[in-house]
């Protein structure tokens, strides 16, 4: 049987409209997006107590609601890993994010994730970590550290771990071969808490995790020490799924810009992850802390298992 060229031509137009409507049909987890079935989830890492940062969460999704009629249902995942493993599944099991700098870069290099927000603190959109020590301790310097324990949140925190890893680096302490047993205590407070306890010998976090459990140690800033700062280090901020709809990410965008204008939204905010305000970014903004990440001889791809 012989077939025209009409014929073939009008079947091969057939075929191409096909894919082309497939290509344009939403993703399954698309459909919905933002109702009681399909709930957009918001994951958070344990940056500090893990109760006090998924209330703050719960409120502020609670106020988006209020404002947008948008379902958000936050959760704290226990580690930043599990975060980006959980942005980066075909069908998402996280939506939104609040990543840490490090690990949105590397989210960013999967191609799982866009930078919406980054937070603000005492009017800066930068941080500084520290390095903490019990105050009756010979440590006085960063050298002084070596062969030392070590307490951080977790090996993917930013201030926690990489940065003071490229500072010892920079003064020829391999973290490897050269320092003591590395706690991943979980978070930045049970990092420095660590140390107030006597079960590490510093530790590591951003400025200053120590007044977030003075209720528990209230003494915890005369028993410890900071023997030295971290450089400037993008903040933190809110990223959303490669994917998401852009309708969707520009009305969030503006309802949680808006929740620093209200004294709720305010003291949800603080009790999450102590946000003072937010802004616009893209990529861009990480491109110089990408640039020390190059300088040092971390290998980004590498470390993103690509």
């Amino acid at each position: 049987m012989k077939f025209s060229r009409k014929y073939f031509i009008v079947l091969l137009l057939l075929v191409l409209g096909a894919m082309v409507l497939a290509a344009c049909q939403p993703k399954d987890w698309i459909i919905n997006l933002g109702t009681e079935k399909n709930p957009i989830l918001f994951a958070a890492v344990p940056s500090g107590e893990t109760e006090r940062v998924l209330s703050g969460f719960e409120d502020m999704a609670a106020l988006i609601y209020e404002d947008t009629g948008l379902v958000i249902e936050p959760f704290v995942a226990t580690s930043y890993t599990g975060v980006i493993e959980a942005m980066c599944q075909e069908e998402p099991k996280a939506h939104m994010a609040a990543l840490a700098t490090f690990s949105y870069v590397l989210a960013s290099e999967k191609g799982c994730a866009d930078v919406a927000l980054v937070s603000t603190r005492f009017g800066n959109a930068f941080y500084n970590g520290q390095f903490v020590v019990k105050a009756d301790s010979d440590f006085e310097t960063l050298e002084d550290l070596k062969g030392a324990s070590w307490c951080a949140s977790e090996k993917l925190s930013t201030s926690g771990y990489i940065i003071p890893s490229i500072m010892f680096s920079g003064l020829g302490i391999d973290v490897e071969t050269d320092m003591g047993e590395v706690v991943e205590a979980g978070s930045h407070e049970a990092a420095v808490a660590g140390v107030y306890n006597g079960d590490c010998d510093f530790a590591t976090s951003y400025v200053d995790a120590r007044s977030r459990i003075e209720e528990d140690y209230p003494d915890i800033m005369e028993m410890t020490k900071v023997i030295a700062l971290e450089p400037d280090i993008p903040n933190d901020g809110i990223q959303f799924v490669t994917g998401f709809p852009e309708d969707l990410e520009a009305t969030l965008v503006e309802s949680i810009l808006g929740l620093f204008e209200t004294e709720e939204g305010m003291a949800a905010m603080d009790a999450a992850y102590q946000w003072e305000g937010m802004e616009v970014h893209d990529n861009t903004f990480y491109d110089p802390f990408r640039q020390i990440l190059d300088a040092s001889g971390m290998d980004i791809a590498e470390l993103a298992g690509e």
